[in-house]
């Protein structure tokens, strides 16, 4: 799944696509809690902000949980009757299907109580299924480990590569968009008209939003290549003698076997080609190249 997209800053505001907000739990009037981070000078990257459904506060607190149940009806029921017999508190969660009309798999982000108690309700859950308890009949599995998200708030001293600037104050999501105005208007006063990365990850339920260096090239190539083993590396070689430097992939397969669409977000910063210049290098390329390689697409997004 293809899971970020470029927004362009209007009003100071950072408008998110319906498909973004339907995954990540974002609804009309809740409240969106915030941290803005300053990448180095050194790479394409100048702040990124990170936007979640729970305070940053309880990040390190934050534990995964997958459920591996039957299924069948009342599964997920007596799934959820035992996480809070054990006093786990469901934050965000989805659940799908393993292996159809066999398994389900529920996705759980929680809060536990202290560290180590994971082990304990994992103990706790063994000897139930041992034993035969029908309380868990229709569990199979559970696996529970820290989500780690606290990680993006690490200290200098333990490597941190980019420095928290300010930890923003809940903001209400409205008509779809984030206000940057409300808590960082005095840092991001020079944003308004640029392209923003806005990248998801589901499985933590954050949102990433990153501001690029002025000085960036922004492009986006769109190339048509065969669908084998090196096609990827045969298409993408000719960037990297350029210095261009990548900063997404996306690949999908058209035909099976035969075709596959390639979709490359990268800076152009390091090279001194234009863009015509570039379509020119890459269309000469992958002209001397065996099977389908096309350039269907090059464009700035800048």
């Amino acid at each position: 799944m293809k899971n970020w997209e470029f927004a362009k800053i209007e009003g100071n505001k950072i408008r998110m696509d319906r498909w973004l907000t339907d995954i990540m739990g974002l609804v009309e009037g809740g409240y969106i809690y915030s941290s803005l981070f300053k990448h180095p000078d050194k790479g394409p990257k100048r702040y990124e902000l990170i936007l979640s459904m729970y305070p940053q506060e309880n990040f390190r607190a934050l534990t995964r949980i997958d459920v591996y149940m039957d299924d069948i009806p009342g599964s997920t029921v007596q799934s959820a009757r035992f996480l809070a017999e054990q006093g786990i508190n469901i934050l965000n969660s989805v659940s799908l299907n393993g292996i159809s009309e066999t398994t389900i798999i529920w996705n759980i982000m929680c809060e536990l109580n202290f560290a180590g108690e994971g082990d304990i309700i994992k103990e706790r859950f063994s000897k139930l299924k041992e034993a035969g308890d029908p309380s868990v009949s229709l569990i199979r599995y559970i696996s529970i480990k820290p989500a780690n998200i606290g990680r993006m708030f690490r200290k200098e001293s333990e490597g941190q590569v980019k420095e928290e600037i300010r930890h923003g104050s809940p903001t209400t999501f409205h008509s779809g968009t984030f206000d940057l105005n409300v808590e960082y208007g005095d840092i991001l006063d020079d944003v308004e008209g640029t392209e923003v990365m806005v990248i998801v990850d589901p499985s933590s339920w954050l949102v990433s939003v990153v501001f690029f260096k002025p000085d960036t090239r922004l492009i986006k190539v769109n190339i048509n290549i065969p669908d084998c083993p090196g096609s990827i590396n045969v298409a993408l070689e000719p960037l990297a003698k350029e210095r261009i430097n990548i900063i997404s992939i996306f690949s999908k397969v058209v035909i099976s076997y035969q075709m596959m669409s390639l979709e490359v977000v990268a800076d152009m910063k390091g090279s001194s080609l234009t863009l015509d210049g570039l379509r020119a290098m890459l269309d000469s390329h992958l002209s001397e190249q065996n099977g389908v390689f096309e350039v269907v697409d090059i464009s700035s997004l800048g």
